[in-house]
């Protein structure tokens, strides 16, 4: 299963450096983590550009320091998959220009600036997917096809995918449904592994919408935090996955990659060294298959 690329959710995570589990102790700086975590896995996804738009710079630099046939995840910025945002982390113009609600013409912008950001990377062939990752009060009705839409039609040149938090869209019934649009409209489902048992659990469907691209992303499966209100992204996802619990995935992985041309498994276990444990195991377990 060569096609099928293994990483982790993020190459900085706060509590992934404390613990000093994976980075030696000589390699410190922005450049040296990228280098060394690019020598261990072939995919990455950035966390950052949810919180803040990219820019051009990070985008260079990150193209520059990884091999070249290393890829990145990027995640969707929050005003583009309808989460709030926080005003002070908009660049200093946009900022200034931004009413009480965003009028169309600045909202154009945000999505200009976000695809424009990201062209080292595309021209580097380093782009492997941007994840939208809608929120659990997106729900399934003709508003949200049209956003979805509307989202496919603003970047159009980008391998978009997209993870839904709302388990309405993968209830036995819709999930067809779900699947059917996403073809259609050209975005490529992420299949989850998450805590099942709570109201918004999304089932962990396989399920390939693109013959170019499948994305899986692992969350844990610590149910006890999962919709705790007031719970941190760090304990939230705080659950190391026993080698049989990833071996369950192997059989869909491997269903995926004959589907799909590339395959990008993420863990977002991401606490302390458990994700780079469990993509270290996801991908011995997929080597002996």
């Amino acid at each position: 299963m060569g096609n099928v690329l293994v990483g982790t959710a993020s190459w900085t995570e706060k509590t992934l450096l404390a613990s000093r589990a994976f980075y030696p102790p000589s390699v410190t700086t922005a450049e040296q983590r990228l280098r060394y975590y690019a020598r261990h896995f072939p995919v990455v996804e950035v966390d950052a550009t949810y919180y803040a738009l990219p820019s051009l710079e990070n985008a260079r630099r990150w193209a520059e320091r990884t091999p070249p046939d290393f890829v990145f995840g990027v995640k969707a910025y929050a005003a583009l998959t309808l989460h709030p945002i926080e005003p002070l982390r908009l660049d200093k113009d946009l900022r200034q220009a931004m009413p009480e609600k965003m009028p169309s013409p600045l909202v154009d912008e945000i999505w200009r600036r976000f695809a424009t950001a990201l062209a080292p990377l595309v021209t580097a062939g380093k782009l492997g997917y941007v994840l939208f990752q809608m929120p659990r009060w997106f729900v399934p009705n003709r508003e949200s096809d049209a956003y979805l839409e509307r989202v496919a039609e603003r970047l159009p040149e980008l391998p978009v995918a997209v993870e839904f938090r709302q388990a309405g869209w993968m209830t036995e019934r819709r999930t067809p449904r779900t699947l059917d649009f996403l073809r259609r409209t050209g975005l490529v489902y992420v299949s989850v592994d998450e805590p099942q048992g709570t109201a918004g659990s999304v089932p962990p469907v396989a399920a390939a919408t693109s013959e170019a691209l499948s994305v899986i992303r692992f969350h844990g499966r610590r149910v006890e935090t999962w919709t705790r209100p007031g719970v941190s992204s760090t304990e939230r996802f705080r659950y190391l996955y026993r080698p049989e619990e990833l071996g369950e995935w192997v059989g869909r992985i491997r269903d995926l990659a004959g589907q799909s041309r590339r395959v990008c498994t993420l863990m977002n276990n991401c606490y302390r060294h458990y994700g780079v444990e469990n993509a270290k195991d996801l991908a011995g377990l997929l080597a002996a298959a």
